[in-house]
């Protein structure tokens, strides 16, 4: 899952996240676009993530967060902050006052970087900071940088220096490819900003923009709280499985993998209970997105929001989303009726299917079918391995070493962040990646990248190099065994390094269409692609060994574990269906024609299959609502064109860099 900052000067950030921008060159950033020196801080990658963090800390050096000084401190991003501001008024002045021609293009540019220094890196701190004082501070400095980004994508002199160009045939004909792409797709961004209108209504769209920042930013905080309970509510012999607070019970889940039924009920309506103010937030979102849109010349946000994807309009999506739920029907039945049987062997005097039990009882078939025991197959995926298998894969494909690297005291959030410099084997140094991979207290469960700096080709001819973290929820390694992953584990690994390695290698000379910085539904094909390798026995046998002895993982387990991920595949899928199409709805034709409760309600019963449970409102835990609003489809289109491209590409051999090379570097760069 691709997640940040939504919005950037000009550009609409066309992917979900997108996309943090220059703070400052870290340790070790070579110069110039050649061959960058090899550090000697740097240590193998697996030995790394199966040992304790060592602070690796020069004698009497600190820094700040990310090796940007001011950000030692939360009130640092004050000070960031204004100097943002304060450049970006100079080069708001500058590119008014420059004539057509490819300047414009780079001052531009240089704005947008200039904010999203900032906002990019901010919006990463304020979900996963540990320190309430930081996220607090990062909040406001994203609310503040994302106001002026709204007014300046309404702001007419600014955009009449771009119009001028684009204006000028001759001197729009002398640019280069990329140079020319860039101009339009700044010039797309004001038009869906509503450049066009006059100043009340520009003032109005800027006023709904910030609104609906604010609004996505309380939505998304209110999916992941918990709900309580009396305690004496529910059966004595179930309450252990929660958190206890005095007379109540924190439910923070759903605790699909529960074995107990009871569990996965309780979770889910207490969970799923409808919350007055997370609803009320939600219909402001979807009604604010909707006048916006309107506002500014589109029938729906879908509409609006859908322009430069692949799909390019909700009707192509729609249409894709109906034939496809037609092609699995079938077999999402038969699924649904070998769950049944299995939840009639196992809990006979309750044997209906309900939502709650599709993880749980998809997870038993594969496990009976395939004889697959996650517990066998946890100590070969020990994180260090699972490393060293990406290193490998990534060294036979791409010619790309990870390796790890020292930080600085004050640097990373966390002392359990390791820290990445991405080598290729001829052009060096290419990137950073930050991996803050383990739980902790108040940190969000959920796998995303963030890009903190994009990749761009700076004033001084030095190449700007892409900074970026992935953050997951892996348990921590104990006394007597390192981290252990799951099968599920390694795949989501697998999945958001994908994500990462596309920030490394789409190497651009604008940081607008650098690294993930493309359409939506393109976004995750190359995060998808890399699930294709986790689930090939070839790629696994190179790398899974157990963590104590060093046995290779015998290649009837791999094979049967690969196996194993088709058995309830359709009904999987289905599932996703149900949401892109709820997602759909939303952001549809207004006013909706019924409440949200009963759309989901329709919807679910439409797309899905099992029942809608009354006083449950999964819609309002929805949190890709926030960034994937009317793209959420972007997951099952990406994964159509990855399977496409690897049966093309890779099932052959996965390792064969001759034959894959220009393919693999066409989808990495692929805008």
């Amino acid at each position: 899952m691709l997640a940040g900052y939504r919005r950037a000067l000009g550009l609409t950030l066309r992917g979900f996240a997108l996309r943090g921008r220059a703070v400052g060159p870290g340790p070790g950033v070579g110069s110039g676009l050649g061959l960058r020196a090899v550090s000697t801080s740097w240590s193998p990658v697996g030995a790394a993530f199966d040992a304790k963090q060592q602070r690796g800390s020069a004698p009497g050096r600190e820094t700040g967060l990310f090796g940007v000084p001011e950000l030692s401190c939360p009130e640092g991003f004050q000070e960031a902050q204004d100097k943002a501001l304060q450049e970006s008024e100079q080069l708001v002045q500058k590119a008014c006052s420059t004539p057509p021609g490819p300047e414009i293009v780079k001052i531009f540019d240089q704005l947008s970087d200039a904010l999203c220094r900032v906002a990019d890196l901010a919006d990463f701190v304020k979900i996963a900071h540990p320190d309430f004082a930081f996220r607090e501070a990062a909040e406001e400095a994203c609310r503040n940088i994302g106001t002026m980004v709204e007014k300046l994508n309404t702001d007419v002199e600014l955009c009449q220096s771009l119009r001028q160009l684009l204006a000028d045939e001759v001197i729009m004909n002398s640019l280069d490819p990329e140079t020319r792409r860039v101009a339009e797709l700044f010039m797309f961004d004001f038009e869906i900003s509503g450049i066009h209108l006059d100043e009340e209504k520009r003032k109005k769209a800027v006023n709904l923009n910030v609104r609906i920042l604010d609004l996505c930013n309380e939505f998304l905080t209110g999916t992941h709280l918990p709900n309580k309970i009396d305690k004496h509510i529910l059966p004595e012999h179930i309450r252990y499985n929660f958190i206890a607070e005095g007379n109540y019970l924190q439910v923070a889940g759903l605790h699909a993998d529960c074995p107990d039924d009871l569990v996965r009920e309780a979770a889910y309506k207490i969970f799923l209970y409808p919350n007055a103010e997370q609803l009320s937030r939600l219909e402001e979102l979807l009604a604010s997105r909707n006048s916006l849109a309107q506002l500014v010349g589109y029938d729906t946000f879908a509409h609006r929001a859908l322009q430069g994807t692949m799909a390019k309009n909700p009707e192509t999506v729609t249409q894709f989303l109906e034939k496809l739920s037609d092609q699995l029907s079938k077999r999402t039945q038969k699924d649904f009726e070998m769950m049944t049987k299995m939840k009639m062997k196992l809990n006979p005097r309750n044997s209906k299917l309900m939502p709650w039990d599709h993880p749980y009882y998809s997870g038993v078939l594969r496990a009976e079918r395939y004889n697959i025991d996650p517990g066998l197959y946890c100590p070969f995926f020990s994180l260090g391995a699972c490393m060293e298998g990406l290193n490998s894969l990534f060294s036979q494909l791409l010619g790309i070493s990870l390796y790890a690297e020292q930080t600085q005291r004050g640097e990373v959030w966390s002392e359990d962040v390791r820290k990445l410099a991405v080598v290729h084997e001829t052009e060096g140094l290419l990137g950073y990646i930050y991996c803050d991979f383990f739980q902790r207290p108040d940190k969000p469960h959920q796998d995303c990248h963030f890009t903190v700096r994009g990749g761009r080709l700076k004033e001084n001819g030095e190449y700007q190099l892409p900074v970026v973290v992935l953050m997951l929820s892996l348990p921590p390694s104990t006394r007597n065994a390192p981290t252990l992953l799951s099968p599920g584990m390694m795949e989501n690994l697998f999945h958001e390094m994908g994500h990462a390695m596309h920030s490394m290698l789409g190497r651009t000379r604008y940081q607008h269409v650098t690294g993930t910085r493309c359409s939506t539904d393109f976004a995750e094909v190359p995060s998808i692609l890399m699930e294709y390798f986790a689930n090939d026995y070839r790629v696994v046998n190179q790398f899974a060994r157990h963590y104590k002895t060093g046995q290779p993982l015998p290649k009837n387990m791999v094979s049967r574990l690969c196996e194993s991920k088709k058995v309830c595949a359709a009904a999987d899928m289905q599932l996703q269906v149900f949401y892109a199409s709820l997602d759909q709805i939303y952001h549809g034709k207004h006013p909706l024609q019924k409440s949200t409760t009963e759309i989901l309600k329709e919807t679910q019963e439409k797309f899905y299959g099992l029942p809608y449970v009354p006083n449950t409102a999964w819609h309002l835990r929805f949190s890709h609502l926030v960034g994937y609003g009317a793209k959420y489809y972007s997951y099952l289109m990406s994964r159509a064109v990855a399977s496409m491209v690897w049966k093309q590409c890779f099932a052959q051999d996965p390792f064969d860099r001759c034959a894959q090379w220009e393919a693999l570097k066409s989808i990495f760069r692929c805008n």
